[in-house]
């Protein structure tokens, strides 16, 4: 298999099983952080059930009311903030290289739509 990289405006999310170390690529138009197989796995799998979360809320939240999900793993924390169709979202790696970087709401849905189609999770 060879290196796949999917972006849109404003999002780049990579794959690439042949790395020695870090196989996957999170990022924007200005900033990227390359990422573990596990770091990407979680990643993509915290993205899918903070949108399942925020999808579930909607029928809940009047459409004015804004809400903050967040979830984490052992290796990063993820937030989303906004209404419950759109919100922007934000992650802080918590090993190794420990950064943060984050998408405005009008790119989180591309950029989940990427997460989806990027690797089977």
């Amino acid at each position: 298999m060879e290196r796949l990289i999917k972006s849109g405006q404003g999002w780049r999310l990579g794959w690439d099983p042949q790395a020695s170390e870090y196989q996957g690529l999170v990022g924007a138009d200005d900033w990227a952080i390359e990422l573990t197989q596990d770091e990407l796995d979680d990643f993509c799998r915290l993205l899918g059930q903070l949108a399942q979360t925020m999808s579930e809320m909607a029928d809940e939240l009047m459409d004015q009311e804004k809400i903050t999900c967040e979830a984490e793993s052992g290796l990063l924390w993820m937030e989303v903030e906004g209404y419950a169709n759109v919100y922007s979202l934000r992650f802080i790696l918590s090993t190794g290289r420990c950064c943060e970087g984050g998408w405005p709401a009008k790119v989180v849905p591309d950029l989940l739509r990427g997460a989806n189609s990027l690797k089977v999770f």
